[in-house]
């Protein structure tokens, strides 16, 4: 079983004009500790207009600054907005393609739909149709990625010309795909498609065997990839991560972190009401905690709240560390072995671990205690039996293969383009390159 970090960039309010770049150059440290410890990958999300949840809306700016920062670490986009009005699939491609070629092929290419209303309102979206927009995107980004050149496409949300995309990713036909999987359903889905389940709910060790049982059970019986490569991998996220000599030590450090990014999905994705430039999140998600009210209700409560900051911080730790035993990577290193044999026991492909908003040495510090007395083993057994599993799924990926059916069409031989882009009604044409070479050309003439 592989071991992998989960990145949000979380940055809690009060802000200072540092603190995006406090979290992000941090989080850039932790990353390259992460590379030289031992851990498999890292996966970061991308959101858009979430304030203090996720600042990741530019996942591969970041993910380049990690290509060049370590040297093993796979480069997980956990996940990637496939809907065209978020990401067009073509620019999609792009991005992937340039990640994995400077990388040095280490790019996890994770997809999904988007699901705040943040997101598929602030794009203008409608969320009836966002599987069939995803859907559309992934057939045309993966066409982009594998096809020399992509022959076009038309559908519905998607409507492109043939074109050679460049560069193409060193992992051919393209990095293995993944979709986001909160639901059984879509985990199925996935095992259809013959892609890896990214599952992002947190259902702990138990709960893990029937999803994996159930997941590769649809994949031999019924995958059909979409294009000639299938990546049969499915990975469970385990909460927060923070390691320490104690686990009264562990709790204590990773503090009122260790709560935030469920009430950010709560807040964002369930029953938050926010104001833009507004709301505090982290703010309200203290009072949540402490049982006061949240959302507008802080706006009217506004003059009260310095009093009763101190109040709110004491019984929002004191919840927080009932919540501590939920998540799998807090505690002692032998507590966080424990819980890792059990996921592995399962028959788990990847566990994710989530960096939550903590101190930065203390961050840092869990790191090293984890590289050094936990993950060996894990190490070890992964590149031992890596091998065996891949030939034990051999039979099933040929048979998924064997249903392999093109989607897209061949290239129409007398296509081309060129020439001075012209206006699709009236006279209006694009012709300042044309006009820059006349002028320099008779300016030539003239000296």
């Amino acid at each position: 079983m592989r071991v992998s970090l989960f990145v949000e960039l979380p940055v809690p309010r009060p802000w200072s004009d540092t603190s995006d770049r406090d979290v992000f150059h941090g989080t850039l440290d932790a990353l390259e500790l992460a590379d030289k410890v031992g851990l498999s990958g890292l996966w970061i999300t991308e959101h858009h207009f979430q304030e203090e949840y996720s600042h990741a809306s530019a996942p591969e700016v970041f993910l380049g600054a990690v290509s060049q920062r370590t040297t093993n670490l796979r480069l997980g986009f956990g996940i990637m907005h496939l809907p065209p009005a978020i990401n067009h699939p073509a620019r999609s491609a792009e991005r992937v393609a340039t990640l994995d070629v400077l990388s040095n092929g280490r790019v996890e290419f994770g997809t999904g739909e988007a699901s705040s209303m943040a997101e598929l309102g602030g794009f203008v979206m409608d969320p009836g149709r966002k599987r069939e927009m995803w859907l559309e995107g992934l057939t045309v980004a993966l066409g982009c990625l594998s096809e020399s050149p992509f022959p076009g496409y038309e559908g519905t949300h998607v409507s492109m010309p043939a074109r050679n995309i460049v560069p193409k990713p060193v992992q051919r036909p393209h990095p293995p795909v993944w979709v986001a999987c909160t639901r059984p359903a879509t985990t199925e889905l996935a095992a259809r498609m013959g892609i890896g389940a990214l599952s992002f709910s947190y259902t702990g060790p138990s709960a893990v065997k029937p999803l994996i049982d159930n997941y590769y059970s649809i994949f031999a019986a019924e995958a059909r990839p979409l294009t000639r490569a299938v990546n049969p991998n499915m990975l469970i996220t385990a909460g927060d991560l923070m390691v320490a000599r104690s686990h009264e030590e562990a709790v204590d450090r990773i503090g009122l972190g260790i709560g935030f990014h469920g009430y950010g999905i709560r807040h964002y994705y369930v029953s938050g009401r926010h104001h833009p430039g507004k709301t505090a999140v982290w703010e309200d998600y203290l009072r949540s905690l402490s049982g006061e009210q949240t959302g507008d209700a802080r706006l009217e409560a506004e003059a009260a709240a310095d009093a009763k900051r101190a109040d709110w911080q004491a019984l929002a730790l004191a919840n927080a560390k009932k919540t501590s035993d939920a998540h799998g990577g807090v505690g002692t290193p032998d507590e966080v072995r424990e819980q890792l044999r059990r996921y592995e026991e399962s028959g788990l492909d990847e566990l994710m671990f989530l960096l939550p908003p903590a101190r930065h040495e203390d961050i840092m510090e869990s790191l090293e205690l984890l590289g050094k007395e936990v993950l060996p083993e894990f190490v070890e057994r992964e590149q031992a039996g890596a091998a065996a599993k891949a030939r034990q799924r051999e039979p099933l990926v040929e048979a998924a293969l064997a249903r392999h059916e093109r989607v897209l069409g061949d290239v129409d031989p007398d296509y081309w383009f060129g020439g001075v882009p012209k206006a699709w009604t009236g006279d209006g044409r694009a012709s300042e390159v044309e006009d820059a070479v006349k002028a320099a050309l008779a300016a030539r003439e003239g000296s």
